[in-house]
């Protein structure tokens, strides 16, 4: 190890971009971490389960953030992005620039404060499904830990309340913008995913019928601490759903939209097939399918659904989705192309898998990158000592993402190892 190299700077403060920091200052390296949330942990924490283990992302999340904040070597910014890298004579600088979450550090806010509000703001952790008040606890295992406001969504009226109900000092609405400059010696770009935006598939009604949710929606109603507590039920009038239709490759291997396959959709809908069953027993479930595309061990997870008699596999790819006259209740138009029979089913709710896009075009990465047709990278740049790391690079699931940043962590090494 050299004891003079300069940090690792991560951008990014996912899965990938948390395994990056851990392990690189774990063996005595400096890291500087940047995150644009509030939280560390990405989309992973808003998941309610990992596959094929069926066990919840705060398991390795709580281990990962102790990890972080035992360690002297990592230094953390959330709701920070970086603005700007330079490279004078092999000299990497870079500048970040840090959003105002206008709560101090001076004094704990109680969750009654937050009761006392009346302005809200939409819940984005919970995909939009329900609202917090403008004082807000990112999510229950928020790392780092205390409450943010949205000083957009607050009334002037709720302003003047914080002023009288909080310790004083407790908030700051004030508080600025800061900037500030860093030398790093190696670069490992984090900055993950997204889902594809589900209102450009209009003809699966997305968007036009309340019961037609996409699977990032169903991750956050199956968590206890989504918008139903747990409850897996219709948006539209609240009622538990008992006949649930998942629609694969939603907009997926598809020219007009995402020309490839995401690669986790498949199993991501088995495992939330099995939240179902296991919340509702009596609950009828048909999966419209291209392929069903599992690996290795991952087989297996399908193979035990098939023996289930209340779950059923389609071949075919759904044409539209509409609301029956009258109700809120959903028709879809499918060809099964195995038996060539044109379908016309009707469900309560209905599922889309909607594909993994990378974070690249809306996170402008400052300096040059070579990209793909549909914004993954191969990490290739004028720059020595500049990673891509997990779905930035390509869809992958969350194991293939840690391999990957760890990888990428041994290669930065050995830059960081080459400065002075």
């Amino acid at each position: 190890m050299n004891a003079n190299a300069k940090p690792l700077l991560v951008i990014g403060g996912g899965i990938g971009g948390m395994t990056a920091a851990v392990d690189a200052a774990e063996i005595g390296y400096k890291v500087i971490l940047v995150e644009k949330e509030a939280y560390l942990g990405g989309r992973v924490m808003r998941m309610h389960r990992y596959f094929p283990k069926m066990c919840p992302p705060t398991c390795g999340f709580e281990i990962n953030t102790r990890r972080i904040k035992q360690n002297p070597r990592i230094t953390v910014h959330t709701m920070a992005t970086v603005e700007e890298i330079t490279d004078e004579a092999g000299d990497l600088r870079a500048k970040i620039r840090i959003r105002p979450k206008y709560v101090t550090d001076m004094h704990l806010i109680a969750d009654s404060m937050t009761e006392k509000l009346t302005t809200e703001r939409v819940n984005d952790f919970n995909y939009g499904m329900d609202k917090t008040k403008a004082l807000y606890m990112p999510h229950d295992m928020a790392y780092p830990p205390g409450y943010v406001l949205d000083r957009e969504a607050l009334s002037e009226t709720d302003a003047e309340k914080l002023n009288e109900i909080c310790p004083p000092g407790a908030i700051d609405l004030e508080m600025t913008e800061k900037r500030i400059a860093v030398d790093i010696g190696a670069v490992i770009i984090a900055t993950g995913w997204r889902p594809y935006d589900a209102t450009k598939l209009d003809y699966l009604g997305f968007g036009q019928c309340q019961n037609v949710i996409t699977n990032v929606m169903m991750e956050r109603l199956a968590a206890m601490g989504g918008p139903t507590a747990g409850e897996i039920v219709r948006p539209s009038d609240g009622k538990k759903a008992e006949n649930i239709a998942f629609v694969q490759c939603a907009g997926s291997r598809d020219e007009n939209h995402l020309p490839y396959c995401s690669a986790v959709c498949c199993m991501g809908s088995l495992k939330q097939v099995r939240y179902i069953r296991e919340k509702n027993e009596n609950a009828k479930i048909t999966v419209f399918y291209i392929d069903v595309r599992t690996i290795g061990r991952e087989e297996k997870f399908y193979y035990d659904l098939l023996e289930d008699e209340n779950v059923s596999f389609i071949k075919g790819k759904v044409a539209k989705i509409s609301e029956e006259p009258g109700s809120e209740n959903l028709v879809l138009d499918v060809e099964d192309t195995i038996t060539r029979e044109n379908l016309h089913k009707g469900f309560d709710m209905v599922v889309l898998a909607t594909g993994m896009v990378p974070n690249t075009p809306d996170f402008k990465i400052p300096f040059e990158l070579k990209y793909d047709d549909y914004g993954f990278t191969d990490g290739v740049t004028n720059f020595d000592g500049v990673y891509t790391v997990g779905c930035a690079k390509r869809p992958c699931d969350v194991s293939r993402t840690t391999k990957d940043s760890t990888a990428a962590t041994l290669k930065a090494i050995q830059c960081l190892n080459r400065g002075e």
